[in-house]
């Protein structure tokens, strides 16, 4: 019988690359305005290019943050220390430009203020969750690879075993399903930046040798097409190479390109933002309800009018891959489960100063006892009551 054959890719970026340099140090800001006013409200954006870092956005605060020791401290630590990188945090321009949260949208976002006197979303826009059994993580695959080899590149870099690299880098993975289980790696892409010192024969071979053969084990086979830095060198790299944006890296954040996004970005946003605190909650749930063996599969669809706490609506698609009716999830999830923006706060714990570490290699499926929205805690009241 032929096989129901497909190939799903994913991308991942280093700490390096110029967008998640922005997310980093927007998600750094936030982190210290929480850490000294818990109810602090922000949507702090980030570009950067050529001897540049421009912060701007909106806050509502009691904190002092010094915007210019953490924009250098992060380059510092993400591995920007050099001048001859071309973008070095002790001589990088930075300029601020924050302004207050608009009192038009605040009066939707403080209880007891607006037509709606309970804390409403903080605006419009739907949200994503997502879960699938094939991976521990309960990620899809090829999301899960990338993010490794990114990680393990950044790594070798840090840890001295690839010495002339530099902190820019990505992956691509593309992971061939036989009947919608994960048979073998198709294809994998990797190009870091390096030094103008590095061979690029030995840098490829290097590469596939340090990161990508132990990340990817057995899942490569003599067919699997290799690409390390397949343009050639790549020695002129971060911003001054390619500017930098905050939150213009949903997928990789995400789930990878397997499934919907709502379209809004989570770096350098407060939980009052539904578009980082509802997609947390959406993932919470979707992965409680595959932990559970209500579904193999579940993506779930969460929407907010701005100021209003109860969503406008919630929806969920196991790609027939349910245990039991549909409807009967849908019950279970709104009996078991509150979104009212308040209520996501308190449970998933989001005024804590715990961002920094979501702004690169995504921000699920990671074990890290931070991150609320990955617990399992809810799958065996939802087991029981599905009757499973």
């Amino acid at each position: 019988m032929l096989k129901n054959i497909r190939l799903i890719t994913s991308e991942s970026v280093t700490e390096g690359h110029p967008d998640k340099v922005c997310d980093r140090i927007s998600d750094e800001i936030l982190d210290e305005m929480l850490k000294q006013d818990p109810d602090s409200r922000a949507g702090i954006e980030c570009f950067s290019t050529t001897g540049l870092v421009i912060v701007g956005g909106e806050a509502k605060t009691k904190s002092y943050v010094n915007v210019d020791h953490i924009v250098r401290n992060a380059l510092r630590d993400i591995g920007y220390n050099k001048q001859e990188y071309g973008f070095c945090c002790d001589d990088v321009g930075v300029m601020v430009t924050l302004h207050e949260q608009s009192p038009d949208i605040a009066q939707g976002v403080i209880e007891g203020e607006g037509e709606y006197k309970e804390q409403g979303a903080g605006d419009q826009g739907l949200m994503i969750g997502y879960a699938v059994n094939e991976t521990p993580e309960l990620m899809p695959l090829p999301i899960v690879l990338a993010h490794k080899l990114t990680k393990k590149l950044a790594r070798a870099r840090k840890d001295g075993i690839l010495p002339y690299l530099r902190p820019d880098g990505k992956s691509q993975v593309t992971v061939e399903y036989h009947n919608g289980k994960a048979k073998r790696v198709e294809t994998v892409v990797v190009s870091s930046h390096h030094s103008d010192k590095v061979d690029m024969k030995k840098l490829r071979a290097d590469i596939r040798e340090k990161v990508i053969e132990p990340v990817l084990g057995d899942l490569i086979d003599k067919d699997t097409k290799f690409f390390i830095n397949p343009t050639g060198k790549f020695i002129l790299g971060g911003p001054p190479a390619d500017a930098g944006l905050t939150g213009r890296k949903i997928i990789i954040d995400t789930y990878g390109g397997a499934v919907a996004h709502g379209g809004g970005a989570f770096s350098g946003k407060d939980a009052s933002k539904v578009d980082r605190s509802g997609a947390y909650m959406a993932r919470y749930v979707a992965k409680n309800i595959v932990s559970a063996g209500l579904a193999d599969k579940c993506q779930l669809q969460v929407a907010y009018a701005i100021g209003v706490a109860e969503p406008v609506g919630v929806y969920i698609d196991t790609f027939d891959t349910n245990k039991i009716e549909e409807d009967k999830i849908v019950e279970l999830i709104k009996k078991h489960f509150d979104f009212r923006p308040k209520e996501i706060i308190k449970k998933l714990d989001l005024k804590r100063p715990i961002y920094k570490k979501t702004s690169a290699y995504g921000h699920f499926g990671r074990d890290d006892k931070d991150f609320i929205w990955e617990n399992t805690d809810k799958a065996d009241d939802l087991k029981k009551e599905a009757g499973l």
